[in-house]
């Protein structure tokens, strides 16, 4: 097969739309090469993946992302009735005082641009102050701070900007909406803040995460497609495309501006960060982001290495992820660990529980796409641990089903008592409780929420030495 990606030499990816069941089901049973089936494409060099799990692998990738493209509208519309919904109550006061609007005629109808409009995410949990605790050189600082603003990533520049400089008394620094080009829309998003209120000398850098109702953000992060990087290693090709992955070039160095006054996001935040960086010689920064935005944060300091910005990767104080996919291969990840060395690097990769995302397919065999370094673990008693791989490193597992099951009641059963044990801040909503009675169906998934990160970080107990 000619392939139209030239600047890999190795590589290998899912196309569903031209998958069929018969396809699906002959997979399973055929070690036939790769490049053979339409829906697969890779060098014809590929050796052949007799291995039935392998097999089973990209069966499961394939289905899932063909499930998720059947739900693309129906879930886009759901979440956008839902959001809107919930603002509109928000907007009139609740409920009983909606009704009375719509009586008088003076219904407040919410605009999504807005300061007040609250993402999905936003309303799984609304709290958005860093924590009452969080005092001057405490050692949780930069971990709250980080999972606030990987929370705060999901929501309207408007929103972002308001909370940053009202509540956070900080300086808001500019927020980006950046161009796909294999996908030909924007796919990623992110933020600039710099710390005004206990380190001003602290750069945070976010990216926006997977929306809960966005099925292509989904299919995403079940993809295991990929470019193989020359010293690198294999590295998941969805992730690197919302990065800015050039469609002709690669990863060059340097590209030209976008005609079209289109943003590609490392590129443009490579850039802006040496901006900022060069008005303050004492100034440092931090990438952080919650699921996708986890992802494409621990790949923004890899094209960093790639590159070799020596400049820039001195001044990253760290990389904080929370529910993070897995990115690359067992080769990618020697390179990172090494890359984090050499610079100092602090990385810290939190994994909630049975949080489903952290544990999407991979191939074992191979370990592609496999977690690099250990995670900051903490189970569903906000209980910490310092482990190379979280527990059940596959969500598929067959051994892993009932504890799933269990754990979702017991989380849910706490949905309605964490108030009392905790205090009133973490109080959770009906919305929240909802999304955790479907986690009883699809265990695993109100565990990726941030709600559970900003409980872990803030009530949790666990060594936050640097995790390199």
């Amino acid at each position: 097969m000619i392939s139209q990606h030239n600047f890999f030499d190795n590589y290998l990816l899912l196309k569903p739309k031209e998958a069929n069941v018969f396809d699906l089901v002959h997979l399973l049973f055929s070690s036939s090469l790769l490049e053979r089936k339409r829906f697969i494409e890779c060098p014809a060099e590929l050796p052949k993946y007799t291995d039935f799990r392998r097999r089973w692998l990209i069966f499961i990738s394939v289905l899932a992302q063909k499930l998720l493209l059947l739900l693309n509208t129906p879930m886009a519309k759901t979440g956008y009735a839902l959001e809107m919904c919930l603002n509109l109550f928000s907007s009139n006061g609740g409920f009983l005082r909606l009704l009375r609007n719509l009586f008088k005629g003076e219904v407040v109808w919410p605009d999504r641009s807005s300061a007040t409009f609250v993402s999905l995410v936003g309303n799984l949990d609304r709290r958005i102050d860093l924590g009452r605790n969080i005092r001057p050189g405490d050692r949780k600082y930069k971990a709250s701070l980080s999972v606030m603003a990987a929370k705060l990533s999901y929501e309207n520049e408007a929103f972002i900007k308001t909370t940053v400089e009202k509540q956070w008394e900080m300086e808001f620094m500019g927020f980006y909406n950046f161009w796909n080009e294999y996908h030909g829309d924007f796919s990623a998003q992110a933020f600039v803040v710099q710390d005004k209120l206990i380190d001003p000398n602290l750069i945070v850098l976010a990216f926006r995460g997977t929306d809960p109702f966005n099925a292509g953000a989904w299919r995403a992060d079940v993809d295991i497609s990929w470019y193989e990087l020359k010293n690198v290693g294999k590295v998941h090709s969805g992730f690197m495309k919302a990065l800015g992955l050039q469609r002709d070039q690669g990863w060059p160095k340097e590209i030209q501006p976008s005609k079209d006054g289109k943003l590609f996001a490392y590129y443009t935040l490579r850039g802006k960060l040496k901006e900022i960086l060069k008005k303050n010689k004492r100034a440092k920064f931090l990438v952080t982001g919650h699921s996708l935005g986890g992802a494409l944060a621990i790949l923004f300091m890899a094209v960093l290495a790639l590159h070799e910005e020596k400049w820039l990767l001195d001044r990253l104080e760290g990389v904080f992820t929370f529910g993070q996919p897995r990115v690359g291969d067992r080769q990618f990840g020697e390179f990172m660990e090494k890359k984090l060395r050499k610079y100092d690097v602090k990385y810290f990769r939190y994994v909630y529980c049975n949080d489903m995302v952290p544990r999407m397919p991979y191939d074992d065999k191979t370990l592609l796409f496999k977690h690099f370094g250990p995670c900051l673990y903490f189970n569903s008693c906000y209980k910490g641990k310092v482990l190379g791989e979280e527990p059940n490193k596959n969500y598929f597992s067959l051994l892993w089903v009932i504890p799933n099951y269990i754990n979702a009641v017991w989380e849910l059963i706490r949905s309605f008592t964490i108030q009392d044990i905790e205090g009133p801040e973490y109080r959770e909503g009906w919305f929240m409780r909802a999304w955790r009675v479907f986690g009883l169906v699809i265990p695993g998934l109100p565990a990726h929420a941030s709600r559970d990160y900003v409980n872990s970080i803030r009530l949790g107990s666990l060594p936050l030495d640097p995790v390199h």
